[in-house]
């Protein structure tokens, strides 16, 4: 086989397997997180975009909130905080796996999502006076 001539690739499958896409598209078929979900279904697609947007903002929500109390001993902030720190990586991989499906919905429900979940966090640090806005 000539180095000079391109493979012949097929548009979507590949041994019955369907391809990730590599750049941005529009679109409710998509494949995110589970395999034949949403399965190309529009209130499906709708709903996975609900559940990354409050999910994004749960992320911003764990990221500002202690869960102790400055308080407490260490050990038992330690004990506290590193479960919340673990449930907030978990669901921003969840998050970043998602994107890299390449749906322009997919990537703009996530960033308004994060984007009100952080606008949430200061508004709420702001009303209760705090200086560490920033």
């Amino acid at each position: 086989m000539s180095h000079d001539m391109p493979m012949p690739m097929p548009n979507h499958t590949m041994d019955g397997m369907s391809m990730m896409h590599m750049t941005f598209f529009w679109g409710k078929n998509v494949v995110m997180l589970f395999d034949d979900w949403p399965n190309g279904k529009l209130g499906m697609y709708i709903l996975a975009l609900v559940v990354l947007f409050v999910v994004a903002v749960a992320i911003e929500f764990l990221a500002y909130f202690s869960a102790v109390k400055t308080r407490a001993s260490p050990i038992m902030s330690g004990l506290a905080h590193a479960p919340v720190h673990g449930l907030r990586m978990a669901l921003a991989y969840l998050v970043m796996l998602a994107v890299m499906s390449y749906n322009i919905g997919v990537f703009i429900c996530v960033v308004m999502g994060h984007t009100f979940g952080y606008f949430l966090v200061k508004y709420r640090a702001a009303l209760k006076g705090k200086d560490d806005l920033v």
